[in-house]
C-alpha cells in the first residue's frame, strides 16, 4: 500500500473500501440480513438478563464493576449473563457495520440504502448508552420500557434495508389501492400500540429483572394484561379483515403471503400469551414470547412493505468513456 492509499483509508475508509471491493447483491442482502437477526437476537438475550434476574448482575456502567470492566467469578451465572448480553452488543455493531460496508460498496453507489445502515448504527449506540442507564437507575421499569422500544425501531430500521436491498432504486410502485394502504397503516398504527402496552405489562408485571426489591409501574398488572389482549385480537382481526379485502381486490400474490404469514405468526403469538398467562407467567414462556413480539413487529412492516414494488432504475444510456468516468465517480470519496 502506497502513502497516498494510506492516507485516503484513514481519511474515509469506507470510501477507500468500496473503490476497490465490489460485493454481489446476495452478499449485501446477507449482510442486511445479519444484522436484521442479530437485533432480533439482542431482543432475546435481553430478555433472558431479565428473566434469570441478572438486570443487575454487574451492577454499574460501563464497567461491570467499579473495579473491573468484565464479569469476576465471584459474580456468579447473573454476572455472567449480564456481561454476556453486554458483548453481544459488540457483535452486534459488527454485523451492522458489515451491513454498512456491504451497502456503501455496492454498484452503482446506493445512498439510501447506506442510510438505512448507518441509521441502525446510531440507533444501537444510542440504545447502549440507554442500557446502561437502565443499570444506573436500578433497572427503572420506564427506562427498561424504552429500552424495548428502541430495540424495537432498531428492528423497523433493519426490516427495512433488507427489504431493500432486494429492490431496486426506481419509485415505488403501489400495487393496492389507497383504501387498502389506509387499512395497513392502521394495522402498523394498532401493533405498535400493542408493543407499547406490552412494555407497561412488563413494567408492572413480577419480572423486575433483579432478585431485590425492583420498582413496578403503579398499575393494576391484571387490568394493563387485559388491554394488551384486546389489542392483539385488534391487531388480529385488522389482519383477518386485510387479507379477505385482499383476495376481493384480487391483489398480487406478494402482499397475500405476507398477511398469511402475518396471521400465522399472530396466532402462534396468542397462544404463546394465553398460556404463560394461566401458568403464572414461566421465564420459557415469557421468553418465547417475547421472541414471538419481534418476530410479529417484522411480520407486520413485511406486509407495509410488500404494498408496493421498486424496479431497478434504468441507466441512461452512455458512450463507454462516460459510464467508465461515472463508474469511478461513484466509486471514489464521499
Amino acid at each position: 500500500m502506497t502513502r497516498a492509499d494510506a492516507v485516503a483509508a484513514v481519511r474515509n475508509p469506507l470510501a477507500f473500501i468500496a473503490a476497490r471491493w465490489t460485493p454481489t447483491p446476495r452478499t449485501v442482502q446477507r449482510a442486511a440480513l445479519a444484522a436484521l437477526v442479530m437485533s432480533v437476537l439482542i431482543v432475546v438475550t435481553g430478555g433472558a438478563v431479565r428473566l434469570t434476574g441478572s438486570g443487575l448482575g454487574c451492577p454499574t456502567w460501563p464497567k461491570c464493576t467499579d473495579d473491573s470492566l468484565t464479569a469476576t467469578s465471584e459474580m456468579g451465572l447473573h454476572g455472567a449473563i449480564e456481561f454476556g448480553n453486554r458483548m453481544l452488543t459488540y457483535v452486534l455493531c459488527a454485523a451492522v457495520g458489515w451491513a454498512i460496508i456491504a451497502a456503501r460498496s455496492e454498484k452503482p453507489y446506493r445512498r439510501g440504502l447506506t442510510r438505512l445502515g448507518w441509521a441502525q448504527f446510531w440507533i444501537v449506540m444510542s440504545n447502549a448508552v440507554l442500557g446502561g442507564i437502565v443499570v444506573l437507575v436500578g433497572l427503572n421499569p420506564y427506562t427498561v420500557a424504552a429500552h424495548f422500544v428502541a430495540t424495537s425501531a432498531l428492528i423497523a430500521v433493519a426490516t427495512a434495508m433488507w427489504q431493500r436491498t432486494r429492490e431496486g432504486d426506481a419509485a415505488p410502485r403501489p400495487l393496492v389501492g389507497k383504501a387498502v394502504q389506509q387499512l395497513v397503516w392502521v394495522l402498523v398504527g394498532a401493533s405498535v400500540l400493542l408493543i407499547l402496552v406490552g412494555t407497561v405489562v412488563t413494567g408492572a408485571g413480577p419480572h423486575a429483572g433483579d432478585s431485590s426489591e425492583v420498582e413496578r409501574m403503579p398499575l393494576d398488572w391484571e387490568n394493563v394484561t387485559k388491554l394488551h389482549a384486546v389489542l392483539a385480537w385488534i391487531v388480529v382481526t385488522l389482519t383477518f379483515a386485510l387479507w379477505f379485502v385482499l383476495k376481493a381486490v384480487d391483489a398480487p400474490k406478494g402482499p397475500l403471503n405476507r398477511t398469511r404469514d402475518l396471521f400465522l405468526i399472530l396466532l402462534g403469538q396468542g397462544v404463546i400469551g394465553y398460556v404463560q398467562y394461566f401458568t403464572d407467567l414461566p421465564e420459557l414462556l415469557v421468553g418465547l414470547h417475547m421472541f414471538g413480539s419481534a418476530v410479529t413487529w417484522i411480520a407486520v412492516l413485511r406486509v407495509l412493505l410488500s404494498l408496493r414494488e421498486r424496479p431497478e432504475a434504468e441507466l441512461p444510456d452512455l458512450p463507454v468513456q462516460s459510464y467508465e468516468a461515472t463508474s469511478a465517480s461513484i466509486a471514489g470519496p464521499r
